[in-house]
């Protein structure tokens, strides 16, 4: 391959940002389901839903909880400045990814990590029909081109609704790796590919989650694939850097077909998505 080609290739697999119109809306719970041992299931439904879109596989809508105390479910009302917010204070928030969609049944399906404790956690927990929670969003999404090489996915239960929808949509034509970390054999959950797929799941046995080295463990016995890859990683934020940084300084990966995200910080409540700064 010639310099140029190298470029042309680079420039068509290039991902991409869009943006999407935020709006905020109420929804009720239709129907919920533990899988495995350690996620929830819940199906939202309602007329909101209309106009819904969540086109890449890694979109985040921010989960917006009703008052713990009285129950009311406070959502944004949508301005020429910005959201605006009712009186009082704001109520519990978390970005969840979108696992499904049905535009035609307007069903939203979203999967509950149950890997710690907290007010999302102790929701979907006693989540049942007819329970209302606010949804904003998605803002945005980063579509990254399906023609890559081959595609390196790495996560911990938090990122398994978006590791699962990026194997649904990758071509038969694909190459996927998919490390899991899980924290034994009892989370493993069957995921559907039609791509050239290995699943490796990385089992933290009883070790607090955000405290292992169990992805980075496996990715220092993986052969990479030859070719041009991409690699997208979520995770507890610091492990996140972690693996980006052996991925790039230690075994050649570009940094720039990197994706790496925090979505949670060990012993804070939120994290801030940033480990790829």
């Amino acid at each position: 391959m010639t310099s140029n080609d190298a470029m042309e290739t680079t420039s068509t697999r290039a991902p991409q940002r869009i943006r999407l119109p935020l709006r905020f809306r109420k929804v009720q719970v239709t129907a919920t389901e533990k899988f495995a041992t350690s996620f929830i299931r819940i199906t939202f439904g309602g007329d909101d839903l209309e106009g819904f879109e969540s086109p890449g596989f890694d979109d985040h809508v921010k989960l917006i909880f009703p008052d713990a105390a009285g129950g009311e479910l406070r959502v944004p009302v949508i301005t020429e400045t910005g959201p605006v917010w009712p009186g009082g204070p704001k109520p519990v928030m978390r970005d969840y990814t979108p696992r499904f969609f049905d535009g035609n049944a307007k069903t939203l399906v979203i999967d509950f990590a149950l890997h710690e404790a907290g007010p999302a956690t102790a929701w979907a927990i006693n989540a049942k029909p007819g329970d209302w929670l606010g949804i904003g969003g998605p803002k945005g999404s980063f579509i990254v081109p399906t023609e890559y090489d081959f595609h390196l996915l790495a996560g911990d239960e938090t990122a398994v609704p978006a590791i699962a929808r990026r194997l649904e949509e990758l071509p038969a034509t694909a190459r996927a790796i998919a490390l899991i970390e899980i924290d034994n054999v009892g989370d493993e959950i069957p995921l559907s590919f039609s791509a050239k797929t290995e699943i490796i799941w990385c089992y933290r046995k009883g070790v607090d989650a955000g405290t292992t080295t169990a992805i980075k463990d496996a990715l220092e016995a993986l052969a990479l694939p030859e070719g041009d890859g991409y690699v997208w990683i979520a995770c507890e934020t610091k492990a996140a850097r972690t693996i980006r940084s052996y991925l790039v300084k230690e075994r050649g990966v570009n940094a720039k077909s990197v994706k790496a995200a925090g979505y949670w910080q060990l012993g804070a409540a939120i994290a801030d998505d940033g480990a790829d700064d």
